[in-house]
């Protein structure tokens, strides 16, 4: 199965991406570019992004990166540091880049922008990664 049609079925069932409207940009084995607006009941008490919003869309980069390949994978491991607020109609742009991938485990880093293209959050991320291929 192509990696662009791994993420379709992917955001099919994934009721949370769609809810955070994320846009997939590019997707290819090992590296995804997403997208997806601030919106008003994203912020928390701050009246900044809340943090679970760039870290999703980062988890979501890290999914469709890893099984873009072919085999599904699901995280075992993530952080994230966040390095600037994001606010209401912020664009986020999230890009993953497989930093390593073996026969079980991938490491996968997330770089998440905003439209002035600075850094939000730096996310790391580590799959399991099965012997079950897409279909």
């Amino acid at each position: 199965m192509e990696a662009k049609a791994i993420v379709q079925k992917m955001m099919e069932k994934d009721a949370f991406s769609q809810w955070l409207n994320i846009e997939v940009l590019e997707i290819k084995p090992g590296f995804c570019k997403l997208k997806t607006v601030v919106a008003p009941e994203m912020v928390n008490g701050f009246n900044i992004a809340h943090g679970g919003i760039s870290y999703s869309l980062s988890d979501s980069a890290l999914a469709f990166a890893a099984n873009a390949h072919g085999k599904q994978c699901v995280s075992i491991e993530t952080s994230i540091s966040h390095t600037r607020p994001a606010k209401i109609g912020d664009v986020l742009t999230a890009i993953c880049t497989e930093m390593n991938r073996g026969r079980t485990i991938g490491i996968y880093q997330v770089v998440v922008t905003n439209q002035q293209e600075k850094k939000i959050a730096l996310f790391k991320g580590i799959v399991h990664v099965s012997e079950k291929e897409w279909e």
